[in-house]
Parts: C-alpha cells; sequence; structure tokens
C-alpha cells in the first residue's frame, strides 16, 4: 500500500501540496531586491533613519509608503518601506522594546529587514541580499 492511499480515501481527488507562502515572499524578494536595496540606502543617506523595515503583505496597509505593488508587477507581495522611528510612533513596535529591536537589527547593508504581515499574523525576518 502507498503512504498517499492512507491519507486520501479513493473517491477524494488528490490535493496538490500548497506552497507556503513564505517560498512566494522569497522569490519576490529576490526579484525586488535591487530595489530595496536602493530605497534602504535612501532611507540611510537621507537621514530618515538608520533602521529601514521593508513591510511585506498581499492585502491592503495603512504602515510605510508602497514602493513596490503586487497589482502592477504581477507578483504575490506587495513592499512598503517604513523605519523603526514610525514603527514606534504608530505602537506596532512598544517603546520599551526599542532596544532589544535594535540589538537584533542586523546590518542594513547586508539583509533586508521585513516585517511579514499575513492572515495568521505579522513577524519580523532578515533576508541576505543577493
Amino acid at each position: 500500500m502507498n503512504p498517499e492511499e492512507l491519507l486520501n480515501s479513493p473517491d477524494q481527488p488528490k490535493q496538490p501540496p500548497t506552497e507556503s507562502p513564505l517560498v512566494s515572499l522569497e522569490r519576490d524578494l529576490k526579484f525586488f531586491d535591487d530595489s530595496i536595496r536602493e530605497v534602504s540606502t535612501e532611507i540611510m543617506v537621507e537621514g530618515l533613519s538608520n533602521y529601514p523595515i521593508f513591510i511585506a503583505h498581499q492585502h491592503e496597509l495603512q504602515l510605510g509608503e508602497l514602493i513596490l505593488d503586487r497589482h502592477d508587477l504581477n507578483s504575490t507581495w506587495s513592499i512598503h518601506a517604513s523605519t523603526l522611528e514610525e514603527f514606534l510612533e504608530r505602537g506596532v513596535i512598544k517603546k520599551e522594546l526599542r532596544e532589544r529591536f535594535v540589538d537584533t537589527y542586523k546590518n542594513p547593508s547586508k539583509f533586508i529587514c521585513v516585517f511579514v504581515v499575513t492572515p495568521d499574523g505579522a513577524n519580523f525576518v532578515f533576508v541576505p541580499y543577493q
């Protein structure tokens, strides 16, 4: 007996495995890599922040500034640019947790700080530039 026969009843069609949203995010971030790096550098050079944050989402979001729209680019994820300062101001990061965030923040010339927003929640990930 095949393992598939244990999982599916014979009259049920086999469901293709669903792709993790992080797989499509990784693919989109590779595609957006140069654009994100350019915006990150501008944020730091213009003195807006030493802590650029990029928000990846698949729905409407009122945080940061839209820089890459999934509808215009035929991609899965939209990307907004923001900063630690905006996250503190808007209460996304509590002021008392600022130092912890700064301590875990990775070098912005080598890593993209991504705040990933999904229907299941949101979390920070650091993705190396390609």
